[in-house]
């Protein structure tokens, strides 16, 4: 049995080495130059436009971005949310502090970066993802990369059973990715970190090798997700809407906080963040330094990995909004990439450099540091044990949020695959699961689903890179019709009977 652990732990390394540092992050990155370019930098050059026209419509009256139209689907701002509790989770906190102590303050530079083209990786997925979803049986729109793979790459190479055999291909590494990183691996983190915070000093029985206290965490979770997830996305996007702006700006505040008492240090911080973007010299013989091949990995893998932008799987969450517009959706994606990496992963990073446990002047982590307690330990400096229990319960709203939008993720993979009737089956194995999540000691689980995870990206990206010429068609559409006034037929649906109706929907104002 080990030889065999042995074996597995090998083989998923390579293909992981593969799939996250070597090509794959390459064609992830590349895909999103090639889609910044195409879109004239539409990130940029449309800042304000999408800006108002996303977070900003929430605070206008009678916006539609905050508005259900029926009951089969969930408003834009909705869609938003939901798929930021699955983005936003523990690679926002501990995956950052460990980008820094692997790769050095320079990670957060190429973190950035990755974010940078993100945003229009993530905008193309949101387009082609409205553009070619349809209805199903119950009248809710179902779309995702496994369609515009199966009707959009499979129309353009004229061979829908080429583009069939990708959706299928990622639509199972979907649904494996959440029970592993979706699930088990985010239940793992919270009953670990809330064992540590608030029972780290009390011995309790054990069953099966087993502490009680995780076993009871599970089975408190498993229920409290179980009467989300069955009630389906309508529930999950409800309980998205209030959980993930409070939990967000409470942590970002926190920050804040961390970040005004280390005022003076700020200068040296971001000054760290660019002096060591290009690696990390060691500082005597004795000292090992960081190389440059390191810092770039670390800080686009860990940037890639917070905001999902490439893997295709928001875009799942996204088909779902009552928005008309392709385009309109696809700002809200472009804002979802600059909150979880430009907001929370900064602001996660300047708690982590400001610490005391990395070196601004060497670049280097102080010996002995722990990078997946670093962030608590930071605010524990700074609030004692209430910044401990405090980056506890953040973990916890984090990820558990993370679970129950990776949910909806598994499940639009399962419809795809198995049909509408097969979706129930999965929603009570996946909660089913959390109580191994708890009690889960092995990180191989996590290691292979964070392999499949980052395997989504090669079906999507091959379906994103074929039909980018789609998204630029698209977006010039609107951009003529919304920004330049021009009257012209709007492109909105692959589908002759969607495309009609939309249009004289939007032809009679609704947005």
């Amino acid at each position: 049995m080990d030889k065999f652990l042995k074996t597995l732990t090998e083989i998923n390394s390579a293909i992981n080495d593969f799939v996250w540092v070597k090509t794959g992050l390459i064609i992830l990155i590349g895909t999103g130059i090639l889609l910044t370019c195409c879109t004239g930098f539409f990130q940029v050059t449309h800042l304000r436009h999408w800006w108002r026209e996303t977070i900003g419509s929430v605070f206008r009256k009678n916006n539609s971005s905050t508005k259900k139209t029926d009951k089969q689907t969930i408003s834009q701002f909705q869609a938003l949310c939901t798929a930021l509790a699955a983005t936003i989770g523990t690679g926002n906190i501990a995956g950052v502090s460990a980008a820094i102590v692997l790769g050095g303050p320079g990670a957060v530079f190429w973190m950035w970066a990755a974010a940078f083209f993100g945003m229009m990786t993530n905008f193309s997925e949101n387009v082609l993802g409205i553009y070619y979803r349809r209805r199903n049986s119950r009248n809710e729109w179902s779309g995702g990369a496994m369609y515009y793979l199966e009707d959009g790459l499979g129309s353009k190479i004229r061979n829908k059973t080429i583009g069939k055999i990708l959706g299928i291909i990622f639509s199972i590494c979907a649904i494996l990715a959440s029970f592993g990183i979706g699930n088990m691996g985010q239940i793992n983190k919270i009953t670990l970190n809330i064992h540590s915070a608030f029972f780290a000093d009390i011995e309790f029985p054990e069953i099966g090798g087993v502490s009680v206290v995780n076993i009871v965490i599970g089975v408190v979770l498993m229920i409290i997700a179980a009467m989300i997830i069955i009630g389906g996305l309508q529930r999950i996007a409800a309980v998205a809407e209030h959980i993930v702006p409070f939990m967000a700006v409470l942590y970002v505040v926190g920050c804040i906080v961390v970040f005004c008492i280390h005022i003076n240090n700020v200068g040296n911080i971001f000054a760290s963040i660019f002096k060591f973007a290009f690696g990390v010299k060691a500082a005597s013989g004795a000292v090992v330094g960081i190389t440059i091949k390191q810092v770039i990995t670390q800080g686009c893998k860990r940037g890639v990995f917070s905001n999902e932008a490439g893997l295709g799987s928001s875009v799942m969450v996204h088909s779902s909004s009552n928005v008309k517009e392709p385009v309109r959706q696809g700002m809200w994606g472009i804002f979802e990439v600059f909150f979880d990496t430009f907001v929370v992963c900064t602001m996660t990073a300047v708690v982590v450099l400001s610490s005391g446990y990395i070196d601004l002047e060497t670049g280097l982590a102080v010996q002995g540091v722990n990078d997946s307690t670093l962030v608590a330990t930071a605010f524990g400096n700074v609030f004692g044990r209430a910044g401990e229990i405090f980056i506890a319960l953040a973990m916890l709203l984090f990820a558990f949020t993370t679970v129950l939008g990776w949910s909806q993720y598994g499940t639009k993979a399962v419809e795809y695959m198995f049909g509408e009737k097969a979706t129930p089956v999965y929603k009570v194995i996946f909660v089913l699961m959390i109580i191994s999540g708890a009690v889960m000691t092995s990180s191989l689980a996590w290691d292979i689903s964070d392999t499949f995870n980052g395997m989504m990206m090669i079906p999507n990206l091959i379906g994103v890179l074929a039909l980018f010429p789609l998204v630029s068609k698209i977006t010039k559409n609107y951009i003529d019709r919304r920004l330049h006034g021009k009257d012209i037929e709007p492109i909105l649906s692959f589908d002759k009977e969607i495309q009609k109706q939309t249009a004289e929907q939007i032809k009679n104002g609704e947005q």
